[in-house]
């Protein structure tokens, strides 16, 4: 697992905008701000930063994945990361993102979980505008009042449901990366709790408590998330449904409304 860290100099990053991640951990602001493409297909494998990561699609769509779960992060949203937190992220279809990178003591209220937001268009101005200030701008000026807007903005975002948390329970968990690997297998409950050695009762109660899902609501959000992003990577509609186990575009459409709600 790799840990980002300081690659050069406060002199060196006055005279550009670096796209390594590793030369925002150390910088002496509150917010240093990245922004970077990737192309279709990129994978980042597990690894983690010494500061909190707001990763922004600001074009395409990308997932992440932890310990605890796996998050979708499309166009207009970003993904919420702690400090030291494990992740890997993967692009579907080309990706334009922006990261802000923030210092822990700034953050320090801020969740200390993963989670999907949606980006106001305030925030999104605000992270375009410091990524075209000085990495080193002036705290006392437009800089310093961008990096403090950022933090509100961020802290007032609501969270999405593009999040598929996994449990701990090693019965529970074999049962959803079953799922996660093959979003259409067709078995019913009953079929999963025997596979998982676990009787119906027990697997029903347990999802709720681990995931604050039922069983079948983090299947259908599953499939969505797996969904988004076949269609992120240009897939047919009549492919990617038969792909995520429905019948038809259609019903899967219906599916992807009630599980995002209003999103």
């Amino acid at each position: 697992m790799n840990a980002n860290g300081p690659l050069f100099s406060s002199g060196q990053l006055r005279l550009g905008r670096s796209t390594d991640a590793a030369d925002y951990q150390d910088v002496p602001r509150t917010v240093a701000v990245m922004p970077k493409t990737y192309p279709a297909g990129m994978r980042l494998d597990q690894h983690f930063h010494p500061r909190a990561q707001l990763l922004y699609a600001t074009e395409g769509l990308m997932t992440a994945s932890a310990e605890d779960g796996t998050w979708v992060v499309p166009e207009g949203h970003a993904l919420w990361i702690p400090p030291r937190l494990p992740h890997a992220v993967a692009t579907h279809g080309a990706v334009a993102m922006c990261s802000a990178y923030l210092d822990p003591a700034a953050v320090s209220a801020f969740p200390d979980r993963c989670r999907v937001i949606l980006v106001s268009p305030l925030l999104a101005a605000a992270l375009a505008a410091l990524g075209a200030e000085l990495v080193l701008y002036d705290e006392a000026g437009r800089g310093g009042h961008l990096a403090a807007l950022v933090l509100d903005e961020i802290g007032r975002a609501p969270e999405t449901p593009l999040t598929l948390p996994l449990p701990r329970d090693a019965r529970l968990r074999r049962v959803c990366l079953a799922l996660i690997e093959d979003p259409a297998a067709a078995e019913d409950l009953d079929a999963w709790a025997d596979r998982a050695g676990a009787s119906r009762r027990t697997l029903t109660r347990r999802f709720r408590t681990e995931t604050g899902l039922s069983f079948g609501d983090w299947r259908a959000r599953a499939r969505v998330i797996r969904a988004l992003a076949l269609t992120a990577e240009g897939r047919p509609p009549g492919m990617v449904a038969a792909a995520v186990g429905y019948r038809s575009a259609q019903a899967l459409r219906s599916t992807v409304a009630r599980v995002l709600g209003g999103q």
